[in-house]
């Protein structure tokens, strides 16, 4: 299991990049009238050059990505609830998303702001999980269907 924890955790380290890198080109498209906005200007001021500020954006970017793609072995774990995978799922997540965030400036730097962001988040996971549980009911009853099928002997 540490293997595919390492493993699911280094591809997930370059796809955070990425969505990182996306994300910026869909808020530089909606808010920079015409500019790339690589970061926030807060980031920028604080690490003393665009660069600093981008080249630490995409390591904190590429660190939650191996957290989302190391923290993912938590939903195969069979013994264990649903309910307490998502919970530990979400334990291990939000304590990397929202340092990541307030570092990188992606939250106002208040309390206001960090309730927002928490509050945004909560909405995004729990959206996220509810499609992905009922995805995976209609992908057990389409099985379930196809093994009665087998049963009744109806199937191919």
């Amino acid at each position: 299991m540490k293997k595919q924890i390492f493993t699911r955790a280094l591809l997930g380290f370059p796809l955070g990049m990425a969505v990182c890198y996306i994300i910026t080109i869909a808020v530089s498209l909606i808010w920079a009238d015409g500019y790339y906005t690589p970061c926030v200007p807060e980031l920028k001021e604080l690490m003393g050059s665009e660069i600093n500020a981008v080249m630490l954006q995409a390591l904190l970017s590429g660190l939650l990505g191996a957290g989302f793609g190391g923290g993912s072995i938590i939903w195969e774990l069979d013994n264990w609830s649903l309910v307490k995978q998502t919970g530990i799922y979400f334990l291990i997540i939000s304590s990397l998303m929202l340092p990541v965030a307030y570092f990188t400036y992606w939250m106002e730097h208040s309390t206001a702001g960090f309730l927002s962001y928490f509050g945004i988040f909560v909405l995004i996971f729990t959206g996220i999980w509810i499609f992905q549980f009922f995805t995976g009911k209609r992908n057990v009853k389409k099985l379930n269907a196809g093994l009665n099928n087998i049963k009744s002997g109806d199937g191919k």
